[in-house]
């Protein structure tokens, strides 16, 4: 890791305003930058690269970055952070997501995993808080697909209440300034607006032009819950338990290309562009200054014309990438099961 000084905030010569990129506005007036960048390096990218691509985007106008526990490379984020906050660039300025790991669900657990988190990323509160999965079902990082927690559960609604009251008291506390959900569904997402006295801000899901939700997508939209888009480009990178024959790739896709050949773009800013004006906020990682400056400009561009998303809207493929195999509690399941498909919460 570079020294502090080499760490600083120096805006770079062909950064991004970052009052050009596109906000949304959460339920609470909050805005929300309309990018970010993801901090998950699919198990192949260093703890050490992850932050070095986060200091890069800070400095080329990225002010929204989605860590998360698991993802193992929380400290030296803080690092860049730190050196960040310490030398011109203000924390108020920046939108700073962690996620709650699925074997620190219990009552206990949930507040002090918020303060490791905090004591790793270097800040004093985070303007999001989600819980990573509804599932409290562990699995190692870099697992092959078969791998299975011998303690897994189903999603049991009264259980996870008890998580997110204390999701809810880390509001009370200050340590979090919004909370959320990652990888619901419809029927879960009803259970909990019945029951939360603090709704979540935004739900992390995977969106892209092949899998666009459009149920869950108007569902949390009219909700006043914010959709985060988690695999924005078809995540080519993915692990290799995420990865099955039916695959598809909207990356490659001929209306895809065919837009980004007439507006001279690359695929990646065609489904970014589609991203933001749809209305959910797309997090793309990448430790490549070219790949994650070619992402903000995108989003800071002229926007697709009206046929571009209609175009677009028409090539869903219902394709799930991140399927979630690992998180399955009992043999002879479909990884279908945890996405409650038939419209209700699977049974136990």
């Amino acid at each position: 890791m570079p020294s502090s000084s080499a760490l600083s905030f120096h805006p770079a010569a062909d950064a991004i305003d970052s009052t050009a990129v596109p906000s949304r506005v959460l339920y609470t007036g909050a805005q929300i930058p309309a990018i970010g960048l993801g901090t998950f390096g699919s198990d192949h990218v260093s703890a050490e690269a992850v932050a070095e691509a986060v200091h890069g985007a800070a400095c080329a106008g990225y002010r929204h970055f989605d860590c998360a526990a698991v993802y193992q490379n929380e400290a030296e984020i803080g690092n860049v952070f730190e050196a960040l906050f310490g030398s011109g660039l203000e924390r108020e300025q920046v939108w700073i997501t962690s996620k709650l790991w699925n074997d620190k669900h219990g009552e206990a657990d949930v507040i002090p995993a918020c303060r490791q988190s905090l004591a790793d990323l270097r800040c004093k509160y985070l303007d999001l808080y989600l819980v990573h999965w509804p599932f409290p079902n562990y699995h190692p990082p870099g697992c092959s697909v078969e791998s299975r927690s011998p303690n897994a559960k189903p999603y049991i609604h009264e259980n996870f209440m008890r998580t997110w009251r204390q999701m809810e008291r880390l509001v009370e506390l200050g340590l979090v300034k919004h909370i959320g959900t990652s990888n619901m569904t419809v029927p879960k997402l009803r259970l909990l607006l019945r029951d939360a006295h603090v709704k979540p801000a935004v739900n992390e899901m995977e969106l892209h032009p092949h899998f666009q939700q459009p149920e869950l997508f108007e569902f949390v939209r009219a909700n006043g819950i914010q959709p985060v888009a988690y695999s924005p480009l078809g995540s080519p990178h993915r692990p290799e338990r995420d990865r099955t024959p039916e695959d598809t790739s909207p990356l490659q896709d001929p209306v895809i290309r065919g837009i980004g050949e007439r507006r001279k773009l690359h695929p990646a800013a065609v489904c970014l562009k589609w991203a933001v004006q749809r209305g959910h906020i797309p997090i793309p990682f990448s430790t490549k200054r070219a790949n994650y400056m070619a992402n903000l400009q995108a989003v800071a561009g002229d926007p697709l014309s009206e046929d571009d998303m209609h175009a677009i809207a028409g090539i869903d493929k219902n394709c799930r990438l991140i399927k979630g195999q690992v998180f399955l509690w009992k043999t002879g399941q479909s990884w279908e099961d945890l996405w409650d498909v038939n419209g209700e919460v699977t049974p136990p």
